[in-house]
């Protein structure tokens, strides 16, 4: 792996990693969204576990961000945590 700039050269294995570790965010994302549905339709959305879902998806969701500032993922894409159009 190179230096150009600040930056890195992207050689196909890296590329590859940055996509497997995108698909598995969104996968996380889609599960932890559904737990706290099934856990909010069962009156317990005022418990420790749904508070500990909420925080990881508020993570989830930051790291999405990145990836959509960056030109990475589209604004559409993964909007409901499933993947849609990233290979692994």
């Amino acid at each position: 792996m190179t230096k150009e700039g600040t930056g890195y050269v992207m050689d196909e294995t890296r590329l590859k990693a940055f996509e497997r570790m995108l698909a598995a965010i969104l996968e996380q994302y889609g599960t932890t969204t559904e737990k706290m549905a099934k856990l909010k339709a069962e009156g317990k959305d005022k418990t420790a576990t749904y508070r500990q879902l909420f925080a990881g998806k508020m993570q989830y969701q930051a790291m999405l961000s990145y990836y959509r500032t960056y030109g990475l993922l589209d604004d559409e894409e993964g909007a409901d945590g499933r993947e849609k159009t990233v290979e692994k």
